[in-house]
C-alpha cells in the first residue's frame, strides 16, 4: 500500500484525486502503477486501477491479468470494479470506502457478484485512514 500511496501523492500534485493503484504477481513484484489522471489526460476512463491495468497487461502481454494482485488507495467506482472482473484480477486491497461511488461492497459489490463470470477476493481497510485522509485533504483544501 506504500506504493499506492506514493502513486496517490503524483496524483495530487497534479491536481488530480489523490488515488493510487499498484499491481503485483504472486511473488510480490511490482508489475504495474497508476494514478488517478482524467483531468490532466481528458480521459475519462484514466482511473487509476485503469491506468495500473493497461500497463500490466501491456507487460504481461495479455490482457487477462490472472494471478495479480491490485492495491487501491479507495474502493473501485464501477467502471474500474467492471474492468477488474473482465480483467481477471485475482485479488483487489484496498485502502479507503466509497459511500458515495464505490463497486467492491459499499455501494455495489460488482467484484463479488455471483452472477458474473469471474469473483475478485477483497480485503479492504489496509491503511484505511492514510488513504482515507488523503482524498479529504484535497477536497477540503480545493474547497478553501
Amino acid at each position: 500500500m506504500d506504493l499506492a500511496l506514493e502513486e496517490a501523492r503524483k496524483a495530487e500534485a497534479q491536481g488530480e484525486v489523490p488515488v493510487g493503484a499498484v499491481i503485483v504477481d504472486a511473488a510480490g513484484n511490482v508489475i504495474a502503477r497508476g494514478f488517478n489522471q482524467p483531468i490532466s489526460t481528458h480521459d475519462p476512463t484514466a482511473h487509476a486501477e485503469i491506468v495500473a491495468m493497461r500497463e500490466a497487461a501491456r507487460i504481461v502481454g495479455n490482457y487477462r491479468l490472472t494471478g495479480l494482485t491490485l492495491y487501491c488507495t479507495m474502493e473501485p467506482c464501477v467502471m474500474c470494479a467492471g474492468a477488474i472482473v473482465h480483467a481477471r484480477i485475482q485479488r483487489l486491497i484496498y485502502g479507503a470506502a466509497d459511500s458515495r461511488a464505490g463497486a467492491a461492497g459499499s455501494i455495489y459489490n460488482i467484484v463479488a457478484d455471483p452472477r458474473l463470470n469471474h469473483q475478485v477476493s477483497v480485503v479492504s481497510g489496509v491503511r484505511e485512514i492514510e488513504c482515507r485522509k488523503l482524498v479529504q485533504r484535497f477536497f477540503e483544501d480545493r474547497r478553501s
